[in-house]
């Protein structure tokens, strides 16, 4: 069966994950039938899109890759033109992993005027990271936003603790929107959708015209709401 190659926000995504390498010890890595980010560092960002038919091929070139990198565990990004999270995959196997999740590719149009926030300030990338784990961040101890240009990381401040967080790159005229997550306690407040239409606000003022993001079936509404429309989707192999 025939992989789509390219899903709209993908070549943003690319250069956001090559971006991230400037941030965290990682590279992106081009081989046969994908293209591979590989941070021995990370937790999440070891991943790999795929391009090409021949994925059994492909799997062995990137176990060797992640093998090399001392990368235990990573995954094999399948692009699909479906827009829903169900119904059948792109692949029914791949050898040597297992399927997981999925994840809507979604796209939107931006537009002057939307709200900011003004809880909403910059932070670094790795203030998104520790924002659900541990004890709250307080507001006092955020770090300086990263020297990377178009790589912006954002966190909603409320009480004087970071309570939302998410990053952005933009890549040309397109907004990548990344990791939006809200800390448990203060979900149901609206605080994501208000942080993500301040980014997207910024973003519009530095020229870009389009964002695009990739969405969990929680996040979906969220997302839809924003104006946001699946474009395809992410079929996701772990290893």
């Amino acid at each position: 069966m025939t992989t789509t190659r390219t899903l709209p926000g993908q070549d943003t995504l690319l250069a956001c994950w090559s971006a991230l390498a400037q941030v965290s010890p990682g590279r992106l890595i081009s081989l046969p039938g994908a293209t591979a980010a590989v941070f021995p560092e990370s937790a999440y960002l070891n991943n790999a899109i795929l391009d090409g038919n021949d994925a059994e091929a492909t799997v062995v070139r990137l176990a060797a890759l992640y093998a090399d990198a001392g990368v235990q565990s990573w995954a094999a990004w399948v692009p699909s033109p479906a827009v829903e999270f169900g119904g059948a995959d792109q692949r029914a196997t791949i050898a040597g992993l297992t399927r997981d999740i999925t994840n809507l590719v979604m796209h939107t149009d931006l537009a002057d005027g939307l709200p900011r926030h003004s809880g909403v300030v910059r932070a670094s990338i790795a203030d998104v990271e520790r924002l659900d784990v541990g004890e709250p961040l307080p507001a006092t101890r955020l770090g300086r936003p990263d020297p990377v240009p178009g790589l912006t990381a954002w966190v909603l401040v409320e009480d004087g603790v970071a309570v939302a967080g998410a990053y952005t790159y933009q890549y040309g005229s397109d907004c990548g929107v990344y990791a939006v997550g809200t800390r448990p306690e203060w979900r149901r407040r609206g605080l994501a959708r208000a942080l993500v239409r301040h980014a997207l606000a910024d973003a519009f003022d530095h020229g870009a015209r389009t964002a695009s993001l990739q969405s969990t079936p929680m996040g979906q509404p969220l997302y839809e709401s924003l104006g946001f429309r699946a474009a395809g989707r992410y079929e996701e192999w772990t290893h």
